[in-house]
């Protein structure tokens, strides 16, 4: 029993590290995650917030199967107050915990909008200890993620930090080097100039 639960530990890992591993964009990568990570905890929906490295404000990087309640309403995924996310920014979530309907403020109230949705898991986001978000996955069944399937989502989480600072480096080093590109043609296009204003300036000379 207990090599059977490590090999699906461990199936499920490699399958979402392989998932990551295929995408360095980020908005690719955290669907594909979304996708293995609903599927391979039989789960129905689920959402990323990230932390704007700028301001430190948060946002939905990514979103599967949202319910018609959220997918029809943007402003319940938009900033404001939340459980999770206040918990998170105040240090007070250190590990996935589950998360009732009754304490959600994405879930509470939505009734028929929230598609039977019931319980939902908040996995803190961290990259050396460097805040990135908050990963919520969400079932239609009152019951609670295992205490196996939290300390699961941990390391998942911690891969997917992982993937979101690998993301994010990558984007940085694409505008840098479009920076850098811009800034070789026009010091190009500056020498160009400058050579062909020369050679005019002879040419008025000599006239």
């Amino acid at each position: 029993e207990k090599l059977k639960k490590r090999n699906r530990e461990l199936s499920i890992l490699n399958t979402i590290a392989d998932a990551l591993n295929r995408e360095v964009d980020l908005t690719r990568a955290l669907d594909a995650a979304l996708a293995k990570i609903a599927e391979l905890f039989t789960v129905e929906t689920g959402w990323v917030w990230l932390q704007r490295e700028e301001t430190g404000a948060t946002y939905v990087a990514a979103a599967l199967n949202l319910p018609p309640g959220l997918a029809n309403d943007p402003e319940r995924m938009e900033g404001g107050y939340c459980y999770c996310l206040d918990k998170y920014a105040l240090g007070e979530m250190e590990n996935a915990r589950n998360v009732s309907i009754i304490t959600c403020t994405r879930l509470q109230g939505l009734h028929e909008g929230a598609d039977g949705l019931r319980y939902h898991a908040s996995v803190p986001l961290y990259h050396h200890n460097k805040r990135v978000g908050v990963l919520n996955v969400v079932s239609r069944d009152w019951r609670e993620l295992s205490e196996d399937d939290l300390r699961l989502l941990n390391t998942v989480g911690d891969m997917l930090s992982i993937a979101i600072e690998r993301a994010q480096l990558f984007a940085r080093s694409i505008q840098v080097g479009a920076v850098e590109e811009r800034n070789r043609l026009a010091r190009e296009i500056h020498d160009t100039l400058a050579q062909g204003l020369t050679a005019i300036t002879l040419q008025l000379e000599t006239a």
